[in-house]
């Protein structure tokens, strides 16, 4: 234990190396925030203000664009003031705190999308018992479950990692403070601890995405049986925003954090990342919106009375 040393501060090296690409990156995800920040409030205020979308579906996405916003709100902004600055430095509370929230809320959001595949589920199976099935007790009752279990996750993965006696080192490869890069820097990481930690992306990532397939699987067995073709096409339409958007998050998240690394992929990992703490959030409410005609009266009614407000 001689060589480990106790540090309260580290250094986030980010997109440092990318010295020329910074100004730019700064603009592109300003810009990017701003959007996710303005699309998941609208869709949140249009959901509150449509007694229309007073539903399970959409109280649903109402949670998920809370902690969409919410997620991005814990990366976003100590991002955007790292490219501005010469330091890049962290300290031990900020890096906890950050990926206590960061890995939580995303948690959240892939048991959030559990939940509303078995929504879309009950509403093609048991179209005639849905209200009873879906009461909002229900659907607010899967909602804690999903903030509960993100909540536990997080508290073990952190009460793990910031267990460990960190070496020499303090520079943390990567702009916000994940699992793998901040490990990395440990003195004493047992393969025990190692072990419990790989598991925890499969438990979420898996786990849900299991969930999801099980809901989708019994829903295509039940459309299949379908004689009327225009039945088919509603049930599937039903389903194709959720459809894209699992697709959208899956994606880039199992790129990110379930295929193998070596220290060579540095730079890739940290463009993957960025990837999918930008875009994942901005992807998914123009999905709901674009593919959604409820939504966009709905947005419509929120952009008009925001323009009558401002004028």
């Amino acid at each position: 234990m001689g060589n480990h040393t106790t540090m309260n501060t580290f250094l986030l090296w980010g997109f440092s190396s990318f010295p020329d690409l910074q100004q730019l990156l700064f603009v592109v995800v300003f810009f990017s925030h701003v959007t996710i920040l303005a699309a998941n409030v609208s869709i949140m205020v249009a959901i509150k203000r449509s007694h229309n979308l007073h539903t399970p579906m959409y109280f649903f996405l109402y949670g998920l664009s809370l902690s969409e916003t919410c997620t991005s709100m814990v990366i976003i902004p100590r991002m955007l003031v790292d490219l501005q600055s010469e330091t890049k430095m962290i300290s031990l509370p900020e890096r906890a705190t950050q990926m206590f929230f960061f890995f939580g809320l995303g948690t959240n959001n892939c048991f959030i999308l559990a939940a509303m595949s078995y929504d879309r589920y009950s509403a093609i199976h048991h179209p005639l018992h849905y209200s009873i099935l879906m009461t909002p007790k229900i659907c607010f009752q899967m909602m804690m479950a999903s903030f509960v279990v993100g909540i536990l996750v997080s508290l073990c993965v952190v009460s793990i990692v910031f267990t460990l006696s960190f070496c020499d080192s303090k520079t943390i490869r990567h702009f916000f403070c994940d699992i793998t890069p901040v490990v990395s820097l440990a003195c004493d990481y047992t393969f025990l601890q190692k072990m419990i930690l790989l598991a925890f992306s499969p438990f979420v990532l898996v786990g849900s995405f299991i969930l999801i397939m099980i809901s989708y699987v019994l829903i295509l067995s039940i459309v299949v049986k379908m004689t009327s073709a225009k039945g088919r096409y509603k049930a599937f339409s039903t389903c194709s925003s959720h459809l894209t958007v699992v697709s959208i998050h899956y994606g880039f998240a199992c790129f990110s954090y379930l295929r193998p690394k070596n220290n060579d992929s540095f730079n890739e990992d940290t463009l993957m990342a960025l990837t999918y703490t930008v875009l994942t959030p901005l992807l998914n409410p123009i999905v709901y919106s674009l593919r959604n005609k409820a939504m966009q009266i709905a947005l419509r009614k929120v952009v008009g009375n925001a323009k009558s407000f401002i004028t």
